[in-house]
């Protein structure tokens, strides 16, 4: 299915770009947290960051917010700039910002009920009219059993000026509430805490200022530090990193890749570059797999390889861009290259590599199965967009007061919707296209393990095998009364849960140790037992 719009000129963005107006609008009281900023009479700017003051509005859930109401949530000084790459030519800013004590020093504090930390964005949708991509991919991610970056949808007022709906949302960093790996400091130089914990991520270089290594199978494939930054590593450091992403695209490119113990999976967690690739290809955002690909790696006495994520910036994803067949609900995000060939930086070639192992495809295929059947169902994902539509209701007509752009095309819109609803609607089209194209080409062959000790028709999926110890475990049928139990090859019950009226169970073993173990189900009368290989 290839759906079709009769907006791609370029010299529309000219037009747009120089003559949407920005019109008054006031806000009175919203179901949204208010956030309200006094900068003091200051700018605020790309850079350096400045400091004024915030105050946050919260009375609950189930309560209106008034802007004449007590600062309930937060009341104090944040540092703060505009942030972003190319979305800073947009008229409608994101922020990140910090919380500051009296004599400018940050400090944690837990934003609207989400974990304490420092850092902090204020991101600001515009080229998505739905206001709701970035979260629905995060959504998915989490669903999945991986972190991504929590967000309340909040308005925003600063100086008395209304600046409609953003996304106060966590920014990825290391900490136990977030990417939750090691602390690397200057002096971890040798052994064990040395090889622990990195954030790294492929990325365009624009508005990111740090220093790049390059693939050694690609020149237009570049690396950046994430965490900790690259102006306090050590030169051990960043020649452990740049080393054992090196040997891992070694093992990869080698003739005994696919090799379990060998092979590339000798340094990657197989069971998250599945998922990755499986949210990328849902979304086919244009930037996939080339730009804000985020990767971490933890001490390897914590099992630590390199893994995938989090995901993150997908507001032109899901039919969002009309360039590099980005709006097409069939064909392979990761075929990018060669769709646009004079793009950079490039996708690594791991992905067509990974495909080419079959142990991969039949477990990416079961897990896209296994995600298909619950979150991923169409249904599913239908109600809650349906269910954040509402939520925004009110909200989202005042910011299209603000920002008039329903009906104007923004770049880089391949869909332009002369209503909220028509956007949501699209929205709802794109994916359920998208997602029955990869019901017909993800490759690879999902064979559901299980033994039924009786002739039963009660069938066990385990995916992703092999796994990190974190998986799930799904039953073709309702089990009403029973347990799950983790065996290890020893005979030794490493993990035992009730099971009450459940199909689905999710399982982390975060520290479990490598090798081959036994998942066993109890349902009456019934037995199930499958493997499950801990990387």
């Amino acid at each position: 299915m290839k759906i079709v719009n009769s907006i791609h000129c370029f010299h529309l963005f000219i037009l747009v770009l120089f003559s949407i107006p920005v019109v008054s609008q006031t806000l009175d009281s919203t179901n949204l947290p208010i956030v309200i900023m006094n900068t003091y009479g200051q700018t605020i700017q790309d850079d350096p960051p400045i400091t004024i003051f915030m105050g946050i509005i919260d009375n609950g859930q189930g309560h209106m917010n008034h802007v004449t109401d007590p600062y309930t949530n937060f009341n104090g000084e944040v540092s703060i700039e505009i942030r972003g790459s190319t979305s800073q030519q947009y008229p409608k800013k994101s922020y990140g910002f910090t919380p500051v004590d009296g004599l400018g020093i940050p400090y944690d504090y837990g934003f609207l009920g989400l974990p304490y930390d420092t850092d902090w964005i204020l991101y600001a949708p515009y080229p998505d009219k739905t206001m709701m991509r970035n979260k629905l991919a995060y959504y998915m991610a989490q669903r999945m059993g991986h972190y991504s970056s929590r967000a309340k949808f909040v308005e925003v007022v600063r100086n008395g000026q209304y600046l409609g709906v953003y996304e106060l949302q966590e920014k990825i960093k290391r900490d136990k509430y977030r990417v939750d790996i090691s602390k690397l400091s200057p002096y971890n130089i040798s052994g064990d805490s040395l090889t622990g914990g990195y954030i790294i991520k492929v990325d365009k270089t624009t508005g990111s200022g740090t220093e790049v290594w390059y693939s050694s199978y690609d020149s237009d494939v570049f690396f950046q530090y994430h965490y900790p930054k690259d102006n306090i590593m050590a030169p051990q450091q960043k020649n452990y990193i740049n080393q054992y992403v090196d040997s891992f695209e070694t093992a990869l490119i080698s003739p005994g890749f696919a090799n379990p113990i060998t092979g590339y999976r000798k340094y990657a967690n197989a069971a998250s570059f599945i998922d990755f690739y499986l949210l990328q290809e849902l979304g086919r955002t244009v930037d996939g797999y080339r730009s804000s690909c985020f990767m971490y790696k933890d001490r390897d006495s914590k099992g630590g390889k390199l893994t995938m994520g989090p995901m993150w910036d997908f507001n032109l994803s899901y039919g969002n861009a009309n360039y590099c067949d980005a709006y097409d609900t069939i064909g392979w995000q990761y075929n990018f290259n060669t769709i646009c060939s004079g793009f950079s930086p490039h996708i690594p070639f791991w992905w067509n590599r990974l495909l080419q192992d079959p142990m991969y495809q039949d477990s990416a295929r079961c897990r896209w199965e296994q995600c298909r059947a619950t979150f991923l169902n169409t249904d599913s994902i239908n109600h809650w967009i349906d269910s954040v539509a509402t939520f925004l209701n009110i909200a989202q007509q005042r910011n299209y007061i603000k920002w008039p752009i329903l009906g104007v095309w923004v770049e880089w819109n391949y869909f332009v919707g002369n209503t909220y609803q028509e956007e949501i609607d699209y929205l709802k089209m794109w994916i359920e296209a998208r997602s029955k194209w990869l019901d017909m080409h993800i490759p690879g062959y999902c064979n559901p393990v299980g033994i039924a000790e009786n002739k039963k028709l009660l069938k066990l999926l385990i995916a992703p095998n092999p796994s990190n110890g974190n998986f799930n475990v799904t039953f073709n049928n309702l089990i009403r009364s029973g347990s799950i139990e983790v065996i290890s090859c020893v005979g030794k019950m490493v993990y035992k849960e009730a099971l009450i009226n459940q199909t689905f169970k999710q399982i982390n073993l975060k520290d479990i140790s490598p090798g081959f173990y036994i998942v066993k189900v109890l349902d009456g009368e019934n037995i199930l037992k499958g493997k499950i290989i801990v990387q």
